[in-house]
Formats: C-alpha cells, structure tokens, sequence
C-alpha cells in the first residue's frame, strides 16, 4: 500500500520557460516481473533460472532471493495507484514466462494468464498505456536443463510463448518488446557466470546472443501473425565506448569492446549482418557453426520501434604487455584482455559512471542505424536512499534524472525520432545479483513491511509528467 505520510504530490509548476517535450511524448516507468512480483510458487508458477541462481548459495549477495521480492503479485492494485498518482503515460512490465507457461512448453496456466490480464485491465482503467515486455532474463529452468539459450530450440520454444501471449493479450496490449538487454542475457548469463544462469563459456555466450536475437525474430513474425496491428520492438542496451588515449592499441581496444557490447546486436538485428572484424575477433572463441542460412533474415525483421536501454559509458585501454591474465570468466570472449579505465567522475552506488551526454550520443548512434521511432526504455541510477519523517530525498537521483533528460532532449533537437521515456525504476526492487542492496526505485520500498513511499525524485517527475518538460535551469 501507498504511505499516506508522503503521498506524490507535485508543488505549483515552476512557470519559467523550460524544455518542452513534444506532443504526445510517452512518459513512463519499467520494471521486472522476477524483481518485483513475488509469489514466487503461487498459482502455478514453477522455478526459473533466476529462482535456481538465487537459492544457490554464493551467487546472490547476502542469499537474498526474489521469492518475495516488493509482493508486486498481491499489491498490484495499489502498485497500479501509485502509477496514476504519479501521472505515468504508461508502464512498462515483462512477463514471467514460467508463471504462464511452466516449463517453458505446451498449454497456458490459466492463473498466471489472469495475473496479467489483472494487471492489462487495472492499467487501462485508469488511463495507462501497457508496455508488455516478454523476455527480461527469466528463463523456464525446464529450458535451461535443456540447454538454454546456447541451444537452438529455445529460440522457438520463445516464438511459441510470443503466440501464447498475444493471443491472451493482444486485444488490449499494442506495445511489445520481445527481449530487454540480450546482451546482459548472453554474456553475464553464459560468459562471466555472475547471472543467471552462471555458467562461464565464452562460445556458448556467443550462440545464445545469436539464438535470443533468433527468437527475438522469430517472436516479431508470431505477433505480426497473430496481432497484425501491434507495435513490436526490441531494446538493447548500449554504451558509448572510447579509447583512454588515441594510441592505436586503444584505438582498437575500444573498437573490440564496442563490437561485443553494440555491433554484436545492432547490426544484425537492425542491417541483417555480423561486423566481419567482430567476426575476426570471436575467431578464436567460435566459428559461427551455430548461424543457419536464413537466420540473419528471420532476426533483422522489420520492427516498428527500438528500445535503448542507457547507464554510463565504457572507456577502455589495450592490454598492458606482459601482465598475467585475469583468470576469472569474462562477459568480453576473445577481448578478455582488455582494461575498462575509470576517469575519476562521479559515480552511482553500482560504481557507473554518470555521464549524461553519453544518453546524447548513443541515439544519435541507433538513429544513425534506422529511421524508427526510439524510445528511451530505461534510464535510472541507483544510490543509498532512506526515510526520514517519512520522506525521501533523494537528490543525486533526481539530479541524474534531470540531467539525462536534457540529454534526450538535445537528441531530439537533433532529429533524433525519440518518441518516450521509461524512468528505471518505478520502485525499489531485487537488484539480481546484488539482491536487495541497491535501490534505483523512484518509489521506496521496505522490505519488511512493503510499505512504498515516493521519494523526492517521484515527485519530480510527476511534475516533468505534468508540463510534458523540465524547468529553466
């Protein structure tokens, strides 16, 4: 339930000329279904990988787990108030695909459909625009055992789930993401091993890539099939990536790590082909064995929109000569050599550095791939937030909220086709393999109690919501 004590009101809008947005801009917020639902064996759900990784022991700070997570399952009508209060043009929630389809294969469960169609209606009603997400990291551990996203079949079990879904939801679900960061999803799932599912090879990184953009495609031409009138994008989540010197060797550093952390998605999602030096660089690593003719066609489908997932920004140097190799698992296979230099700027409780203009640059970039309309589908920062009578003040979060905004801005005055803006996160929620540590929610949440209060920075975007702007600085 909402707190009563700090209810999000906004104060008399500052009248001053500011930025305004254009018209129809789509003011959002997102989250996750494992880091905020709960009810994590009620009505029918059945274990994903992220169940699995958070109850071994080790893999999750402080053994922390989403079992119950914000309880989003029982609190969704309060959840869903708080949104109106706020003013949210709509919401944007990914779907546990074991809570509707346990195992990963054959007939709907029935409760964990009607969850979502709770949810589709109580947003509607009052006046929020659904934003339905299929895939955030969720995996059935069914699929998993099976082989996961390194085996091809998973690619259209996922195609077979889209089918479920859209015909559930498509009459009143026009927005469809089909995967949320595949980059997070390969190469921290499968490379480094520090989410789930936690295994560490760098070849089987790379097929699961190629098998979630594959289903990714396979997805969009089961919603055209299915819901001919649906919008359906993807979204990626992307960094600028700069050399710490201009010497060639870091030159091409950065030129490698910008191939494993945008090219490896960009381009063949958006241009139907793999970067032939990214190529060159996994030649160590794998042949591209797993790619079947055909299946860079079936992935670059056309979309109707993208999604940019933004943070921070990579700045790398070449390996220094001589030095002895990191032996930990990597999320950068055939570049595991490579140093991330830090510059000195300030940084969130995650260590990301924040850097706004960096926001500027990467949609300029996607631009540059395709003229669809881009949305900004997440954006957030995480700091150290607590209640204090009853109120959060959270000032660096609404400082980078208010600074990332101007950058969307300055990309929009640039021609960039940005059509919204999803702020990370509505609330405070289980932050994967750091548990419940930290805290990016616009909205507290207690643990202990669920009580939620809206922090400063809810407040504040509730009044960029309500001018469709920012103030004059």
């Amino acid at each position: 339930m909402s707190n009563p004590a700090s209810p999000p009101a906004v104060d008399v809008l500052d009248e001053r000329p500011g930025l305004t947005f254009p018209p129809g801009f789509l003011w959002g917020a997102a989250t996750a279904a494992y880091q905020i639902e709960g009810a994590a064996a009620v009505d029918g759900r059945t274990p994903s990988i992220w169940d699995t990784f958070s109850h071994t022991h080790g893999r999750v700070v402080a053994g922390h787990t989403g079992d119950v997570a914000c309880d989003h399952y029982h609190r969704l009508g309060d959840d869903v108030a708080l949104m109106a209060e706020l003013g949210l043009k709509s919401y944007r929630f990914s779907v546990s695909w074991s809570r509707v389809q346990p195992g990963g294969t054959g007939a709907a469960n029935p409760q964990g459909l009607d969850f979502y169609r709770r949810l589709v209606d109580e947003l509607l009603a009052n006046g929020i625009e659904p934003w339905l997400t299929l895939y955030h990291w969720d995996l059935p551990q069914p699929l998993e055992d099976a082989g996961g996203w390194p085996a091809r079949d998973t690619a259209a079990r996922f195609a077979d789930y889209t089918t479920l879904m859209a015909d559930a939801l498509g009459d009143r679900v026009r927005y469809w993401t089909t995967l949320n960061e595949p980059w997070c999803s390969a190469f921290l799932g499968y490379g480094s091993g520090v989410h789930a599912p936690g295994r560490t090879d760098g070849a089987d990184a790379v097929r699961a890539g190629h098998h979630l953009m594959l289903g990714h495609g396979l997805a969009v031409q089961a919603l055209r099939a299915a819901r001919p009138g649906a919008e359906v994008g993807v979204t990626v989540n992307l960094y600028p990536v700069d050399p710490a010197s201009d010497s060639p060797a870091d030159v091409d550093a950065a030129r490698r790590i910008d191939g494993l952390a945008n090219r490896f998605f960009l381009d063949p999602l958006l241009r139907g082909s793999y970067p032939e030096d990214l190529v060159a660089d996994l030649s160590t690593v794998t042949d591209f064995a797993h790619m079947h003719d055909g299946d860079l066609a079936t992935i670059s489908t056309p979309l109707d929109l993208v999604g940019v997932n933004y943070y921070s920004r990579h700045v790398v140097a070449a390996p220094v000569e001589g030095a002895e190799a990191d032996p930990a698992p990597s999320c950068w296979p055939g570049s595991e050599d490579v140093r991330f230099v830090t510059r000195g700027v300030p940084v969130t409780d995650m260590g990301w550095e924040i850097d706004a203009p960096g926001l500027t640059e990467t949609l300029r970039r996607v631009h540059d791939y395709t003229e669809l309309p881009l949305y900004v589908t997440e954006n957030g920062s995480a700091f150290v937030d607590s209640v204090v009578d009853g109120q959060v003040d959270d000032v660096d979060r609404l400082a980078y909220f208010d600074a990332h905004l101007r950058a969307a801005h300055e990309a929009i005055d640039a021609g960039v086709p940005l059509r919204g803006y999803f702020a990370w996160s509505l609330m405070d929620n289980f932050e994967w393999a750091w548990g419940y540590t930290k805290r990016f929610g616009m909205i507290h949440v207690d643990y202990d109690s669920q009580v939620r209060t809206p922090k400063s920075s809810a407040k504040w975007y509730a009044s960029v919501i309500r001018r469709n702007g920012l103030a004059a600085q």
